[in-house]
């Protein structure tokens, strides 16, 4: 693996295994725009409050020809869970090799409680319809985060 992405680049292909069963690769969202939330794990606050904030607008996402997507390294039977009982209205993808969160460089060594740990930083990319990379958000707090992201997808 080389750098990770920056704004400007071309993001290569990826497949993962989704929520519904399937595996789901990046081409699969040739000619929309695409939101890409990484979060640190299902169940926990902030992740939830985050995913529901993504349900709660995902019309007006579709509704600017964008689709949301949440990547952890969480498994299957966790993102089943997770979606359903939030009726999340997109697809969860399990990175559990961490392949696509290296890729786009929020694996990441992190600290809590005087505690170092290797863990996922709460990040949301942007794709235009070709699959180029157009704005990141790291290290995101997830107050009003779901609006500023929407205003970007307007915006392109």
């Amino acid at each position: 693996m080389g750098e990770q992405l920056k704004i400007g680049d071309k993001v290569p292909n990826f497949k993962l295994q989704a929520s519904n069963g399937k595996d789901v690769e990046l081409a699969d969202y040739s000619g929309k725009k695409l939101v890409i939330y990484f979060y640190p794990r299902d169940m926990t606050p902030g992740c939830t409050t985050e995913s529901c904030d993504f349900r709660d607008f995902n019309g007006q996402f579709g509704a600017n020809n964008a689709e949301v997507i949440g990547i952890s390294p969480d498994d299957l039977a966790s993102h089943e869970q997770f979606a359903g009982l939030h009726e999340l209205p997109f697809l969860l993808l399990s990175d559990t090799e961490l392949t696509v969160s290296k890729l786009f460089g929020v694996w990441k060594l992190r600290s809590r409680d005087g505690e170092e740990f290797m863990g996922m930083e709460r990040s949301t990319f942007l794709l235009d319809e070709q699959g180029t990379l157009v704005k990141e958000w790291r290290s995101v707090s997830v107050d009003g985060h779901v609006k500023e992201v929407l205003e970007a997808v307007k915006s392109i």
